[in-house]
C-alpha cells in the first residue's frame, strides 16, 4: 500500500469533531422498520470500526476539503480510519502509550470548551446529547487517548521526514499540466496590535473588589463557585464555578502559574495580575507536573483616554513605517502585542500550509474583509478599535502588502501550498512502507461492503 489519500493528521481532526459519537459495539435497529442505524464495518484486535464513523467522518472530509484540492473518496476515508486503529493498535504492542495526566488535560479542557457552548447547563447537555456530562467526559476522554497515541505513532514513523526544493520541484513537474490545481484569488495582510494599558486607578478597583469577594469567602457567607458563576469574566470556567482543569508547568499565564503552585490545596490567593488581567485563584489538586485550580476573572476596563493614547502610539508607529525608516515586518515583530501573528512579521498565515497567502474566506473575521475591500494594495489604516473576545478592547493597524488574482497552481506563487503537499506525499510513502509490515502483527477483520476498497492488498 503506497498511497494514503487522507492523511492520519486529518483523520485526528476529523476524530475529534467527532468526539460525541456513540461507541457501540452491537448493531442497533429502529423497532419499527428494521432499518439497521449502526454496523461494525472492521475491527483491528480489540478495536472496532463503525460504519456511523466512516459516514460522518466522510460528510465532514467533504465538507472540509481544501481548495484546489481533490476531496477524498469513501474508501480513502474508511482507509484511514482503519490505519487509526491499527496504529493504537500496534501502540500496544510496541508500548507506545500516553499518559493519563496528558488525556486528562485535553479532555477537561474540550469539556469545559463543550459546556460554555451550551451555557453550563446539565439540562441542556443531556437535552442536546442525550448524555450526562460524567458519560459525555468518558467518551470525549476515550476517543482523545485514541487520537494522541495516533498522533504519536505518526510521528516516530514520519520522524526526520525532511523536504528539499528540488523534491517540491519534482513533485510539481509530476503532476499533468492539466490536473494543476486551480487557486482562488489571495492576500497577504498583516497587523500590528495593540492592547491599552488600563490606568492604575482601575486596577486598583478591581483589586479592591476581587479582596473584598475574598473576605466573603474568609468569612463563610460565601462560596467560591458561587461567587465564580456571578462575577467572573471567564465565561468557559465561570460556568464551571471557576474550575479549569487540569493543566501542565508551563501552559498557563507565567504569574496565574506561580501563585496557584505556592498555595496548598484548597487556600486561596490574594488578588494576581496576567496579561488577562486580575484573578482569585484556589488550587484544587496537584498530581506530579499537572494542577487543577479555579479562578474568579475580573478585568479591568480601560479608559476612553487609555484607548485613544495607544491610538497615538501607533499612529505615530504608523508614519514611521509609511516614512521608510522601520520595514512593516520589524516593527510587527518589535511592538506588536499579538502573539499568533508578531513572530510571522504581523502577517497572517493560513493554517494549512503555514503560508502568508491567504484566501479572503480564510480571512473570516467580517471587519477584516470589508476593511480590505475599502483599501488600496500597499496601504496601512490608520489605528482602528476592536473587540478580542478573551482580552476586550484592543487597537490596531492594517497592512494590504499583496493581492494575487486566481490562477493555476506554479513554482512561484504556490512554493508553500506545493512543499506541504510534497510533504504529505512522502509521509504517505513511508505510512504505505510501514502498513506493509505492520498488517501482518495484527488481526484484521473487514466487512464485505467496503471489500472494494482493497485496503489490505499492497499497491
Amino acid at each position: 500500500m503506497s498511497k494514503f489519500k487522507v492523511l492520519l493528521a486529518f483523520s485526528c481532526m476529523m476524530m475529534t469533531a467527532s468526539l460525541l459519537f456513540a461507541q457501540e459495539e452491537e448493531k442497533k435497529t429502529t423497532p419499527a422498520t428494521g432499518q439497521v442505524l449502526d454496523r461494525i464495518v472492521a475491527k483491528v484486535n480489540n478495536y472496532i470500526l463503525l460504519e456511523s464513523d466512516v459516514q460522518k467522518t466522510y460528510l465532514e472530509a467533504i465538507a472540509s476539503s481544501q481548495q484546489g484540492f481533490e476531496a477524498p473518496t469513501r474508501c480513502d476515508i474508511f482507509e484511514s480510519m482503519l490505519i487509526n486503529k491499527l496504529m493504537v493498535a500496534k501502540a500496544e504492542i510496541d508500548s507506545v502509550v500516553v499518559s493519563d495526566a496528558e488525556v486528562m488535560i485535553q479532555a477537561d479542557q474540550r469539556f469545559n470548551m463543550m459546556m460554555a457552548q451550551l451555557g453550563g447547563d446539565e439540562n441542556t447537555l443531556v437535552e442536546v446529547y442525550g448524555k450526562t456530562s460524567e458519560q459525555l467526559k468518558s467518551e470525549i476522554t476515550d476517543a482523545l487517548r485514541e487520537q494522541m497515541i495516533v498522533q504519536r505513532m505518526q510521528g516516530k514513523i514520519t520522524e526526520g521526514l525532511t523536504v528539499s526544493p528540488a523534491e517540491v520541484r519534482r513533485f510539481f513537474n509530476s503532476i499533468p499540466k492539466d490536473s494543476l490545481p486551480f487557486f482562488s484569488a489571495e492576500v497577504t495582510v498583516g497587523q500590528i496590535v495593540r492592547k491599552p494599558e488600563v490606568n492604575e486607578k482601575a486596577k486598583t478597583e478591581v483589586a479592591n473588589f476581587l479582596s473584598g469577594l475574598k473576605q466573603q469567602l474568609m468569612d463563610g457567607t460565601s462560596d467560591f463557585a458561587t461567587l465564580a458563576r456571578q462575577y467572573s469574566q471567564d465565561p468557559r470556567s465561570a460556568i464551571q464555578g471557576g474550575e479549569l482543569g487540569f493543566f501542565r508547568r508551563g501552559e498557563l499565564a507565567p504569574e496565574y502559574e506561580a501563585t496557584s503552585l505556592a498555595l496548598k490545596p484548597g487556600e486561596i490567593s490574594d488578588p494576581v495580575e496576567t496579561m488577562f488581567g486580575f484573578h482569585m485563584i484556589q488550587l484544587l489538586e496537584r498530581r506530579g507536573n499537572t494542577f487543577n485550580t479555579r479562578h474568579i476573572l475580573i478585568k479591568p476596563e480601560p479608559s476612553e483616554d487609555d484607548i485613544k493614547r495607544t491610538e497615538r502610539y501607533l499612529d505615530s508607529l504608523r508614519n514611521v513605517i509609511l516614512d521608510g525608516k522601520i520595514e512593516f515586518a520589524k516593527a510587527a515583530k518589535e511592538y506588536s502585542e499579538d502573539r499568533e501573528t508578531s513572530d510571522n512579521g504581523g502577517f497572517f498565515a493560513d493554517p494549512g500550509s503555514g503560508s502568508n497567502r491567504l484566501t479572503l474566506r480564510t480571512l473570516d473575521d467580517p471587519v477584516l474583509y470589508f476593511t480590505l475591500d475599502s483599501m488600496k494594495i500597499g496601504s496601512i489604516t490608520p489605528p482602528m478599535r476592536f473587540e478580542d473576545p478573551r482580552e476586550g478592547t484592543k487597537v490596531r493597524v492594517l497592512f494590504y502588502k499583496e493581492r494575487f488574482p486566481a490562477h493555476r497552481a506554479n513554482l512561484n506563487d504556490d512554493y508553500e501550498k506545493l512543499k506541504a503537499a510534497t510533504r504529505r506525499k512522502k509521509e504517505d510513502e513511508l505510512l504505505g512502507i510501514w502498513f506493509v509490515t505492520a498488517k501482518e502483527d495484527v488481526y484484521i477483520d473487514i466487512d464485505p461492503a467496503y471489500d472494494r476498497c482493497n485496503v489490505l492488498q499492497d499497491k
